[in-house]
């Protein structure tokens, strides 16, 4: 089998789970009531959501800015947002042919001959500095979770933070060492960037009228992030939903408008992601500090 067929057959499996993950949800709950759960939706509260999304993203890539640094790409921060943007882009609109993060690595061994192995590095590391701030925010609302729905477990929720964050540090260090000046600098990102994207979905919740068990809407919207990060589904659709379907079964929450929450997300990351599409046509021309 050809790279070519790979690709196109890794795509079609991916399409077929998004298909069926998506019809699945669908025969479990009634698609017309969220639809009107989304027609009663705010503009103004939908509105700063974008807006927290934009800078949570902006954040982002300055937190990946932070990696290539370490590895001696000195990357102006305007070249990186757009390379960032259209890694967006490709990720969402383009999954069968080269994903944003494989294309951010192509372009920036291609132009500045860092090492593959480091730009791997730095790329996997970017993303596992955003889900270790996944895992201290889903540990830290847990404790506060309703119904004590972890009781008994709340001391062991606490130290998995901790040892959380001192198992990433030894990661780096052992494996990573030439990265370890980016790490508090990419820890602070991360804990931002997290905690805008929350807010991010906190005011999805008050555009929709959500004012009860926010605590556990959001907890499952964590837990979804990581979920969606598994590469089975196109851009995470149907993976994200389903999770919120099951999530809100087993924290007791109202299972449209988990899937209104999932997919107002979607279309806010779709919407932001879709600016990529100018760099797709004309490819930002990256810039290092040196040449300002």
């Amino acid at each position: 089998m050809t790279d070519k067929q790979r690709k196109i057959g890794t795509t079609a499996l991916k399409i077929i789970v998004s298909v069926a993950l998506t019809y699945f949800i669908f025969t479990k709950i009634n698609f017309s009531d969220v639809l009107e759960v989304l027609k009663r939706a705010k503009a103004g509260y939908l509105i700063l959501a974008i807006l927290l999304f934009i800078i949570s993203k902006v954040l982002n890539a300055l937190r990946l800015n932070l990696y290539f640094h370490s590895i001696g790409v000195q990357l102006t921060q305007i070249s990186n947002l757009k390379l960032y943007l259209l890694g967006m882009f490709y990720n969402l609109f383009l999954p069968g042919g080269i994903g944003g993060d494989a294309y951010k690595g192509y372009v920036i061994q291609k132009k500045y001959r860092s090492g593959t192995k480091k730009v791997v590095a730095v790329l996997l590391l970017d993303r596992l500095s955003g889900m270790l701030f996944i895992f201290i925010y889903a540990c830290l609302l847990a404790i506060f979770l309703p119904d004590n729905t972890f009781l008994g477990y709340n001391w062991l929720l606490g130290l998995a933070i901790p040892i959380g964050i001192a198992g990433f540090w030894f990661l780096n260090k052992i494996w990573f060492s030439y990265t370890l000046k980016a790490f508090w600098g990419s820890f602070i990102y991360s804990g931002i960037l997290q905690a805008t994207q929350l807010l991010a979905v906190v005011c999805i919740l008050r555009a929709l009228s959500i004012t009860l068990n926010e605590v556990a809407y959001l907890f499952v919207f964590l837990i979804s992030s990581i979920v969606s990060v598994i590469p089975l589904t196109i851009g995470g659709i149907g993976s994200r939903e389903i999770t919120f379907l099951y999530g809100a079964k087993w924290l007791g929450l109202n299972a449209d408008s988990s899937i209104a929450i999932s997919m107002v997300f979607f279309l806010i990351t779709a919407l932001v992601s879709l600016f990529g599409i100018y760099h797709h046509f004309y490819k930002p021309r990256l810039k290092v500090i040196a040449d300002q």
